[in-house]
């Protein structure tokens, strides 16, 4: 069923969850536990990442079939521009429909990293696609029935020239058929509320779903934030510094678990249609957020 009419069904705020397949198939058994327990969120649906340039597009469909068919969620799967060709985007659609998945995800996508000092930087011009709104054009004109999510920035992604200008391809991606946005993830509510009031004020009127991410390290949360783009409070840094210092990883956990829930309850008072959950594969966390959040 389609993502977007999901969300008009849906009588209450929701939780929707993001899945990435595991590298290796000895991990799959595990992922489906983690994916299973998540079940007791009652998601309105769940995202499937793939590899930079379709690396692992075959894991991504396989998975995204299971979630459906076996564990009874409403898929949506990642596409991105990243070395894709016109044929290959084609017959992976023509992929998801023979499967009746009904929704993706339209991303430009991260370059892929040089693998070594002398490579020179991805050439984005290499592939049929080099925005995400060519991929939603695409999509729209070629398969027409698919419910299309795009991706909004609260901060500038990290390669935009100014906000003014990321805010109006933001606004283009909708206008060339996205119907409905799901955040990067970010740190202070207040974002959130500038982004969606902005679009409300360049005529956009899609639902438009925070992605919030728990942190589960300092390391990983460095990582994240420098492909990103995202802005931490300092306060919430400190205290997350401050959780590593005396506790570890553990503790940071836990810093970073009720900090999301926080962010969560937050959302959702201020207007938000639900909250997509960047779950990294981990159901203990989510559960946990949950918890602290309570009834939605």
């Amino acid at each position: 069923m389609k993502i977007s009419q999901l969300i008009k069904n849906s009588p209450r705020p929701f939780y929707s969850l993001e899945f990435f397949p595991p590298k290796e198939n000895a991990h799959m058994p595990e992922f489906f536990e983690a994916a299973r327990k998540l079940k007791a969120m009652s998601p309105l649906f769940v995202s499937v990442t793939y590899g930079a340039g379709g690396s692992r597009q075959a894991n991504t469909l396989e998975v995204a079939c299971s979630l459906k068919n076996e564990c009874g969620f409403e898929p949506m799967t990642h596409l991105t521009c990243v070395g894709s060709q016109r044929e290959r985007i084609r017959d992976y659609l023509n992929q998801l429909r023979g499967q009746q998945i009904d929704n993706i995800l339209a991303l430009r996508g991260d370059a892929p990293k040089p693998k070594s000092a002398d490579e020179p930087p991805y050439d984005w011009s290499s592939g049929d696609f080099q925005h995400a709104s060519d991929l939603v054009k695409f999509v729209r004109a070629e398969f027409s029935e698919f419910c299309i999510g795009v991706a909004g920035y609260p901060a500038p992604h990290p390669e935009s020239e100014s906000l003014e200008k990321d805010r109006r391809y933001t606004v283009q991606k909708v206008k060339d058929g996205g119907d409905f946005l799901v955040t990067q993830l970010f740190f202070d509510v207040a974002e959130y509320t500038a982004l969606v009031a902005d679009l409300r004020s360049r005529g956009v009127d899609k639902p438009v779903i925070p992605g919030v991410m728990p942190v589960q390290s300092l390391e990983s949360l460095k990582y994240v934030m420098s492909m990103c783009g995202a802005n931490i409070p300092q306060d919430y840094y400190n205290e997350l510094a401050a959780a590593d210092k005396s506790g570890g990883a553990a503790a940071v956990r836990e810093v970073g678990t009720r900090y999301a829930a926080w962010q969560v309850r937050k959302l959702i008072e201020a207007g938000a249609p639900g909250v997509h959950l960047y779950t990294l594969n981990k159901s203990e966390t989510c559960l946990k957020i949950a918890e602290l959040v309570g009834a939605l």
